[in-house]
């Protein structure tokens, strides 16, 4: 193919290949010469070009080629010389005229046509001079044409119009005259190309909307008749564009005799009378009149209905705003005529198709403030047709209004629902009265109007969930005065039902007293049924009603009434078979009419029993309903016997409804039951009956619609509560029993019995086979062997639908037997059946059945078989005598190579060649069989995969091939094809990204972007999607190029082929777009107007994803431009009134402006965006504030933003926050709740993310100081009396995190928002005494618990903070700010903080523990639910507990951790908690509390049930699994335990609590190992460390007072007299457990299993970070705690282990071991040892010989680290040393003073000191000797003696080396210290010889007079301290003193003359200096700079 991608083509390699790979060869030169054309210099070859397509154009090409081609050859003349065009013209026009009619001829002829229309469309009045001559050769050769040739010569025509334009005037009459005979055209593609060239004649051709119009419509309304979907969508445009034409001309027309301007009521009369009366003639139209028939077919008014649309869209939205008036009421008056609703079915079909005209115009074409004009004019609509019925009551006005009341009812539904909560001034519009408008229809005589009204009732709640209580009240109040009213009895009923079916749309519910009050109307209603029985069926029907729409409120309301309903079915139902039969006897048709309709709802509602309350459907439940049905069954029996047709809707209905519930019951729970068990089998005949009584045309009609018009509401009232935003549907009862039958015989089919089954052989019905297939088993053999005859014999039957329904039915018994032995038999009889077969009808079965195979058995493991199977299915997809055997095939061939797996990579090749050479020849009209060949290939790039990045030759080839089919499928007139292109270039771009050019199928995805077929836009958006998570930048730069080219050009470009459907004008490609283009907002722009536009859910999910993927890719790198986009998103608000108005109290915020406004700017591109779209781009924000968080820093830093701003051209969040504010601001104050509650959340993360960015101007503020006005603004109407209470929640969780974020410093602004959060805090103390009247009683605790919660986040930050202040280093700083700052300034933020919650610190408290009592009862496990109070909690009740659970999970842990807190800070002590500053005091009974005097406890009592009540909801929530993911929560959970256990009274109950203790331990072990988040484990082990404090207290209180009372008691402390520790019973063990496993996860060298693992000491060196520094000194702490809380024989037990880890922690330190913070770690872990050493356990009686003796094995261990090979050497002797030294000093005499240790511990120090390379300075030595001689005389004795000479001798040396540094002047003064506590430790008569030594070293370190001054500065040190010591020492030892200065002159010389010097320098100092009287500055400046 490369040879292919030249100027010229390469006629040598061309005449290689053969025949099918040379037509792919010329395609892929055209491809590419097209490319090449506009920019390649053709002149020079044009002439060679010119010869090379001609000869293209001779040889036969194929469709796609032809139109190729053609292109290329205008385009060629377009861009070099024209002058030889005429020639080719002439050529075509002689190709065209030619006499040869053969087949083969035929491509050639169809070539020439092609080519003649590309090239006028391209040249235009270039070729003028030729244009007559070629016109009348195509409207000749149009004569005598077949389908493919009219079909071009349509298509060419209207291309030569298009490129001639107004120039083309001559021949319009004759173009026009050829045309509207190909409009009704027996092939709909000429009709629709017709069409289409029509639409190009209108433009120029005036005649056609104005002489001319009534015949064109008329024309239009004919080739309307027997259309398919393309053809009505091409025509309805066709006449939807004249019409419009005619009413506002594009152009000036001449004036005409008789000529005038058409009016709005003239064009809609044309509309009307084909719409009423079709396309007949006069006599046809008057022999149906007098025949009483109605000649319209459903196709003319579908059509119409589409032109319709059209026509209201061309004109737009400015258009249908200021003529809606008058457009409503003439489509009433349609839709109410005689002839549109002359029966059931007609009326169904005309009140859909102008729902379909309101819906599309209204919904789509305008914005919210015209919508709300509109539904002002429906209501008015609505009231008119309702006055009129109310004053003249005959039927043909009932007839006539229903059906007007019926569409505008349901229009006015839609909108509402569009609008959401911005509707809710349209329902507080006086004028307008719409919901008594709306109400008032339900006293309709009509059922039809009546259920409208109910629905539109519904929607209303639905769009504003505050009226949906309002409504029921209203209603169930109109219907319990009115029960005497049939009509008001069925209106109002109905309007209850459907009001509960909005619940389930509603999340806030509605109060629960409403179900009880539904409950009982429905009772009365039924009771009172048979009073009266001229109301008997309205009140049976609406109590059962009511009754099945009371299930959909689901399990927690029906659970409390479902006694009552099982009471009710049982009364509904004869008891027993006797009374069944008395009843049959004594009825008469109108009692078994009332009795039929109650039991017809009792079923209905057992139907929703079981759909909705599946969790109520018990085994008790089920055997009492069993029975009601086998008596259902048993009467349906009878009354088909006994009545026949008198009851046969009545009997239609109650037959559906048993089918309906036997179908949602398992069929063995009534199968084996002998009460039903003749029943069963009385189900099986009356299925059978069913099911017997149908042919396939009824089944076919009933699944789909067929010709009943379509379903409705009244067709079944029980329809009006499903879950569903459009109003249901359903089918007439007969064709719904038809359903229903089929999925219940699906369910019964496989328990049938063999006798039973014999009836069935010759039943023609296999999609139940198909359905029981699904259930996967089929019975006993005896079944499978009939079902398998049926299915083959259906493969056969002339039907496709039964052919599609037995090809799945036997591919699935396939897969239940799962026999491959039977799977292969079925191939093979496929295989020969195809090979003799000829009828289309059998080759299409067999086919099929050969793919289903392989769909559901994964392939045939046989290749033989593939191979087979293949082949068989490549000959019959090459039969082009019958289309339809090549859609099958293909088809089929598509389910093998999807499922055939690696077995199908052999037969690659041939498949693409096939699709290929198939594609190429496939007339465009075959649209099938094209959409197959797409699925082929789709299915063959995913069976390549990733082999498709490959570079070899073959893959090359191959990928090139399917480049080439997606091209051709490209080119495609059928919205289908296109998508399968789409999908294929998808999964190319998946598999080899860099081999699809994105240049040229970006474009083509854009154009298509807006295309009319759902399918197409659904393909482009998943594309796009795809294409967003690579190549973000490269799609958006590509779409922006495409409307640059087309700004340029003018036209729109190719790819897309001409004449196909999608290939509209520019005007018509983006009219969806409005005002919004790609050029101004971008690819993400157009996306989002998309987005506001579509109503498919899977659409509009991928067009968020697609969205989220590209903002994900380029938001950071565009941030003002998703910024901007996003706040024009949200201010294209059509509501003008959104500016919105935001009341603030001037007199509390003076400093407010007194209204701030949210201004829309309404010059932005996007306009009238509905409210799910802003909400849209508010969540857009905030991912994109979320996605800047881990990107680079300078988006949360202003100074760094300011900064990089500077020196690069970069874009950061932060300066942007002014429009982040503004947009949460306007969407947080809009009318719209969801909207407000996207605002609330946006403003949330603001304050999360920018809370701490300072402002550089204002050092020590905060940037979102300045915006403190603003949010309180945005706030203030989420507390308002209307706002509902999840905006209210939402709210407070907003102040809850301004508050304690600490942007606000000053304590008065800080007061507005507390304000907020106090007046939520009143509305609280109303409990559940006052109920809210609008939502369900959750709402209440879901309000309660948002404010109690933000409280307590409040309170948390403000303790917290306060704390910190009480530390020594915060109040030092504060005091130096303080100082710099204005004595008048207001009190802080933080030093209030505290003081704002004090004051209701009281209520909150009781409050606190009330919701934290509520959260304990909610999460017992279900075994304890006989234990949870009956009238619930304190903000519960026990209806809602359900619901309630989930606001609790929200809530509990902050209120946990301020509750604790708060009894931290009172200390358990019991004060008077009264409430203060609150409207209504709290009391213990709204607390849930009781106050009788039985009940009174004590303060000892009330406090152990608050600790408990706080241990165990913390223990609970720490052992859930579900807390996976909820950090904040057991973070909070620690805090509060620490909180309590540092109270000495919760400690000490917890400490005597052994039990509790070690439970809490287990917990806290399980999260250390499986949370490794080092926030936790810190808090962890803290919380660890508190529990054996509180532990040490009881063991030390135990024992004082054992000593006290001088009792003989057994030892106090784990081990008692054995020393074991039990596992799981004792702290202890729980206790080194858990430091354990910190300590072996932080340093794996201690475990022996771990030492030679690679995580061990073989592994690379292991380093420890800062926390885990604390982690380990913390676990090393508690663990040297540990003896002391054991006996003396537990303490020997422990011993060892703690020894261990501590040794082991150490022995790593001393080795190098890499740590964050050593210093920490190290003094820990020395604190630890010192700590065990110096238990009293190692001095007890008991225990003191076995801690000698391990102490001396420590001790020895030790001393064997200095002794380590050369591998791992000491590092850090120092702290050997030092662990050595705290041996010596804390361990007692008899650990140390044995040999070997003693020596080997003086040889240690005596090594350090005489070391060349002392590892150890001198300085550390020194001290640590000091400690040591200050020890025991025992223990000091040996080192003195050893080390005494040494260190006299080293103090006498440095009078000869004076120490020159501050290190070595420390190890001089330390080695004095050292050397006097020798002195110390030596014995009074050995003192004055040690002082005689010591005196005259210090005065060897004194300096003469003259050295002094000049002596370095160490060395002057040196000198002051030895005269400090000199004169300290002296005195103490003066007689030695005197005797050595006496005996030693020069001695007594130096001190003196150092004593002398001293006292000069000391007198010097006392001076004052001489101030003179010039004041000299103290800032010197300098004048010398050399």
């Amino acid at each position: 193919m490369e040879q292919a991608h030249s100027l010229l083509l390469n006629e040598d390699a061309c005449s290689r290949l053969g025949e099918h790979q040379r037509a792919e060869f010329v395609f892929e030169w055209l491809r590419f010469l097209k490319k090449l054309l506009p920019v390649a210099d053709v002149k020079q070859n044009q002439k060679r070009l010119v010869e090379q397509l001609t000869t293209i154009l001779t040889g036969s090409p194929g469709p796609s080629t032809r139109w190729l081609l053609a292109h290329c050859l205008a385009l060629l003349y377009r861009v070099g010389d024209s002058f030889t065009s005429s020639l080719t013209v002439g050529r075509c026009n002689d190709i065209i005229r030619s006499k040869d009619d053969s087949p083969s001829f035929l491509p050639s002829r169809l070539a020439a046509v092609a080519c003649l229309g590309a090239m006028y469309e391209q040249l235009g009045r270039l070729l003028i001079s030729s244009f007559k001559e070629t016109m009348a050769n195509l409207l000749k050769a149009l004569k005598g044409a077949e389908s493919q040739g009219r079909y071009e010569i349509m298509l060419c025509i209207e291309k030569i119009l298009k490129g001639l334009g107004v120039s083309a005037v001559p021949c319009h009459r004759d173009i026009f005259k050829a045309t509207r005979t190909c409009l009704t055209d027996r092939s709909m593609a000429v009709r629709c190309a017709a069409a289409k060239c029509l639409l190009e004649l209108q433009r120029e051709a005036v005649f056609l909307w104005s002489t001319e119009l009534e015949n064109v419509a008329s024309l239009c309304y004919r080739a309307f008749e027997g259309s398919n979907y393309d053809v009505r969508i091409a025509v309805s445009r066709l006449l939807g564009t004249l019409l419009a034409s005619s009413l506002e001309p594009k152009q000036a027309i001449a004036p005409r005799p008789g000529s005038r301007r058409s009016c709005l009521e003239e064009v809609m009369e044309l509309v009307s009378s084909g719409f009423l009366r079709g396309c007949a003639g006069f006599l046809r139209a008057s022999g149906d009149l007098l025949k009483g028939m109605n000649s319209v077919s459903r196709d003319v008014r579908v059509g119409i209905t589409q032109a319709c649309v059209v026509f209201i869209s061309t004109l737009g939205g400015a258009w249908l705003e200021a003529h809606f008036p008058s457009l409503l009421s003439l489509l009433m008056d349609l839709v109410s005529h005689t002839r549109a609703t002359q029966n059931p079915v007609d009326a169904v079909c005309s009140r859909r198709c102008v729902s379909f005209i309101l819906r599309a115009s209204v919904g789509s074409l305008l914005g919210e403030k015209a919508q709300i004009a509109a539904a002002k004019e429906i209501c008015q609509a609505i009231s008119k047709q309702n006055r009129a019925v109310e004053t003249r009551v005959s039927n043909t006005d009932v007839a006539a209004s229903q059906h007007v009341l019926v569409c505008a009812l349901l229009e006015l539904g839609s909108v509402l629902q569009d609008l959401g909560s911005s509707a809710a001034p349209l329902l507080h519009d006086a004028s307008t009265g719409m919901l008594d408008t709306v109400i008032s229809v339900l006293l309709h005589p009509s059922v039809s109007a009546r259920l409208a009204a109910a629905w539109c009732l519904r929607c209303v709640a639905i769009a504003i969930p505050a009226q949906l209580a309002v409504l029921l009240d209203r209603c169930s109040e109109r219907l319990n005065a009115l029960k005497s009213c049939p009509k008001a009895v069925a209106g109002y009923s109905a309007a209850i039902a459907a009001l509960l079916g909005a619940v389930q749309h509603c999340p806030l519910g509605i109060p629960h007293i409403k179900g009880k009050v539904v409950m009982g109307l429905a009772e009365d209603l039924l009771r009172s049924a048979a009073q009266n029985s001229r109301i008997s069926i309205q009140r049976t029907q609406g109590g059962w009603l009511l009754l099945s729409a009371l299930m959909t409120l689901g399990p927690t309301v029906v659970e409390h009434h479902l006694p009552r309903m099982l009471l009710l079915w049982k009364c509904a139902f004869p008891q027993s078979v006797k009374e069944l039969d008395s009843e049959l006897r004594r009825g008469d048709s109108f009692t078994w009419q009332v009795t039929l309709e109650g039991r017809s709802g009792a079923l209905c509602a057992m139907k929703n029993l079981v759909v909705h309350c599946k969790v109520l459907l018990s085994d008790d439940v089920i055997c009492r309903v069993l029975p009601l049905l086998s008596c259902a069954v048993a009467l349906l029996s009878s009354l088909v016997k006994s009545y026949g047709n008198q009851l046969k809707n009545a009997v239609t209905v109650f037959r559906l409804r048993v089918y309906e519930i036997l179908a949602l019951l398992p069929p063995k729970s009534y199968e084996g039951k002998s009460c039903v068990k003749t029943s069963f089998f009385v189900i099986y005949f009356l299925v059978m009956l069913s099911v017997m009584q149908l042919n396939v045309g009824n089944v076919h009609n009933s699944l789909h619609g067929g010709s009943i018009g379509g379903g409705t509401l009244e067709y079944d009232p029980f329809t009006i509560f499903v879950k569903a935003q459009v109003v249901p549907a359903p089918l007439p009862p007969p064709a719904a029993l038809t359903v229903a039958a089929v999925q219940l015989f699906g369910v019964i089919f496989p328990h049938l019995t063999i006798h039973i089954l014999n009836r069935l052989i010759r039943l023609n019905f296999f999609s139940s086979f198909g359905l029981a297939l699904d259930h996967e088993t089929l019975g006993p053999e005896e079944v499978q062997k009939p079902g398998l005859s049926l299915l083959l014999g259906a493969l056969e039957s002339s039907n496709p639908l039964l052919r599609c329904v037995a090809a799945e039915g036997l591919a699935r018994l396939a897969q239940v037997l799962n026999e491959p032995n039977f799977t292969v038999s079925l191939s093979l009889m496929s295989f020969d059946k195809l090979k003799i077969a000829r009828d289309a009808v059998t080759r299409t079965g067999h086919s099929l059945a050969l793919g289903c195979l392989y769909r559901y058995m994964g392939g045939i493991s046989s290749p033989q078989h593939l191979s087979a199977c293949v082949g068989v299915l490549f000959t019959l997809s090459q039969d082009n005598t019958s289309p339809e055997v090549q859609m099958w095939s293909l088809h089929s061939l598509s389910m093998v190579v999807d499922l055939a797996g690696p077995l199908y990579r052999s037969h690659i090749d041939a498949s693409l060649t096939l699709v290929l050479r198939l594609l190429l020849l496939t007339p465009h009209t075959h649209v099938e069989v094209q959409q197959s060949l797409g699925r082929c290939l789709n299915a063959l790039i995913t069976s390549l995969g990733p082999d498709l990045q490959g570079e070899g030759a073959g893959v090359c080839a191959v990928r090139t091939s399917c480049l080439v089919g997606c091209a051709v499928m490209q080119d495609s007139p059928d919205c289908l094809v296109q998508a399968q292109a789409i999908t294929c270039l998808q999964q190319l771009h998946m598999f080899s990204p860099r081999h699809v050019n994105l240049a040229s199928l970006v474009p083509s995805l854009c154009v298509n972007l807006c295309s009319l077929y759902l399918s197409l836009r659904r393909a482009v958006v998943a594309c796009l999607r795809q294409l967003a998570q690579r190549e973000t930048v490269e799609v958006s730069e590509h779409a922006v190029a495409l409307v640059n080219t087309l700004a340029q050009s003018g036209r729109q470009p190719y790819p897309q082929r001409p004449g196909s459907s999608s290939c509209l004008d520019l005007n018509f490609v983006w009219f969806c777009l409005v005002d919004v283009t790609i050029k101004e907002v971008g690819l993400e722009g157009a996306l989002f107007s998309l987005l506001d536009r579509e109503s498919d859910p899977r659409l509009r999910q991928d067009i968020k994803d697609t969205l989220v993927q590209m903002m994900s890719s380029a938001a950071e790198s565009e941030l003002a431009h998703w910024l901007k986009l996003c706040k024009d998103v949200l201010s294209a608000s059509s509501d003008l009134a959104a500016t919105t108005l935001v009341e603030t109290n001037q007199e509390e915020d003076a400093d407010d402006s007194s209204a701030f406004h949210a201004k829309h700017e309404h010059s932005g591109p996007f306009n009238n965006l509905r409210w799910s779209t802003r909400v849209f781009a508010v969540e857009c924000v905030c991912r994109i504030i979320v996605q800047c968080e881990s990107g680079d820093p300078a988006h949360f830093d202003m100074v760094l933003a300011q900064e990089q701003r500077l020196h690069e051209s970069t874009d950061f969040l932060v300066l942007h926050l002014a429009d982040l504010v503004r947009m949460a601001f306007m969407a947080a104050t809009d009318h719209s709740e969801q909207l407000r509650l996207a605002g609330l959340q946006m403003l949330l993360v603001i304050i999360h993310k920018f809370a701490s960015v300072t402002e550089p101007e204002f050092p020590g503020h905060v940037i979102l100081e300045q915006y403190q006005a603003i949010v309180g603004a945005a706030l203030r109407p989420a507390f308002s009396v209307d706002a509902p209470p999840d905006v209210t929640a939402k709210a407070c969780q907003v102040c809850s995190a301004w508050i304690t974020s600490g942007v606000v410093s000053d304590l008065r602004d800080l007061r507005r928002v507390h304000q907020l959060l106090a007046s939520s805090l009143v509305k609280v103390q109303g409990g559940r005494d006052v109920p809210n009247p609008f939502y369900n009683e959750s709402t209440f605790t879901m309000e309660t618990l948002a404010v109690l919660k933000a409280w307590a986040e409040v309170y948390i930050v403000a303790v917290q903070s306060t704390r910190q202040k009480e530390s020594p280093a915060w109040w030092h700083q504060e005091q130096q700010q303080e100082q710099c700052e204005d004595p008048g300034t207001a009190e802080t933020a933080g030093s209030g903080l505290l003081k704002l919650v004090q004051g209701d610190l009281a209520t909150l408290s009781r409050l606190w523990l009330a919701a934290l009592q509520d959260h304990a009862l909610l999460t017992l496990p279900p075994t304890y639910a006989s234990q949870l109070p009956t009238t619930g909690g304190s903000f519960y009740s026990a209806e809602i507990m359900e619901q309630a659970r989930q606001h609790y999970c929200f809530a509990w842990a902050p209120i946990l951790h301020a509750t604790a807190l708060w009894l931290n800070s009172t200390e358990f002590i019991m004060v008077d908690e009264g409430p203060a500053n609150l409207s209504r005091p709290v009391t213990p009974t709204s607390m849930g509390q009781s106050t009788t005097l039985a009940s009174i406890k004590s303060p000892e009592d009330v406090n152990t049930e608050r600790l408990h009540l706080i241990l165990g909801i913390s223990v609970e929530f720490l052992c859930s699994p579900h807390s996976q993911n909820q950090m904040e929560n057991i973070t909070s959970c620690l805090h509060a335990l620490q909180a309590l256990l540092n109270v000495p009274w919760p400690r000490s109950k917890v400490g005597n609590d052994q039990a509790l203790t070690v439970e809490l331990l287990s917990v806290l072990h399980r999260l250390i190992v499986t949370r490794e988040y080092p926030g936790v484990q810190l808090a962890v082990l803290e919380l660890v460390r508190q529990v054996v404090c509180a532990a040490q207290e009881h063991v030390r209180e135990k024992r004082h007072s054992a000593e006290a009372e001088k009792e003989t008691v057994p030892e106090f402390g784990e081990g008692r007299d054995t020393g074991g520790l039990v596992p799981g019973k004792s702290l202890v063990f729980g206790a080194m457990e858990l430091c354990l496993c910190i300590l072996v996860r932080k340093l794996p060298q201690l475990s022996p299993r771990l030492a030679g693992s690679p995580t061990g000491q073989g592994a690379l060196p292991w380093s420890l970070n800062d926390s885990d520094c604390k982690l380990v000194t913390l676990a090393l702490c508690i663990l040297s705690e540990l003896p002391s809380i054991c006996s003396p024989e537990g303490s020997v037990s422990v011993l060892p282990t703690v020894l261990y880890l501590l040794l082991g922690v150490l022995k790593e330190l001393v080795r190098g071991f890499v740590a964050a913070n050593r210093g920490i770690l190290v003094s820990g872990a020395l604190q630890a040892l010192r700590n065990v050493l110096s238990s009293p356990m190692s001095r007890a009686e008991k225990s003191r010989a076995a801690w000698v003796e391990f102490l001396r094995s420590a001790l020895s261990t030790l001393l064997e680290c200095w002794d380590t090979d050369k591998m791992e050497p000491v590092e850090d002797e120092e702290t050997l040393l030092t662990a050595l030294t705290i041996f010596l000093l804390s361990a007692s005499a008899e650990v140390i003073t044995v040999e070997p240790l003693q020596s080997l511990c003086v040889g240690k120090f005596q090594a350090s000191l005489e070391s060349k390379d002392p590892m150890v300075s001198r300085a550390a030595y020194y001290q640590l000797l000091a400690s040591v001689f200050q020890g025991p005389t025992a223990v000091a004795g040996p080192f003195i003696q050893a080390l005494g000479g040494q260190l006299v001798g080293y103090l006498q040396q440095v009078e000869k080396s004076r120490p020159q540094t501050a290190t070595e002047l420390q190890a001089v003064q330390d080695g004095v210290r050292a050397m006097e506590a020798l002195v110390l430790a030596a014995e009074e008569t050995h003192r004055p010889q040690l002082v005689t030594v010591l005196l005259p070293i210090l005065v060897s370190f004194l300096l003469d007079e003259n050295t002094l001054a000049s002596a370095p500065a160490a060395s002057r040190s040196l000198h002051e301290s030895a005269l400090r010591d000199l004169m300290r020492i002296g005195p103490q030892h003066s007689a030695v003193f005197k005797t050595l200065m006496a005996s030693a002159p020069h001695m007594k010389a130096r001190l003196e003359a150092a004593i002398k010097g001293n006292q000069e320098s000391v007198s010097a100092k006392a001076t004052p200096p001489q101030v003179s009287g010039k004041h000299i500055p103290s800032i010197q400046l300098k004048t010398n700079f050399l």
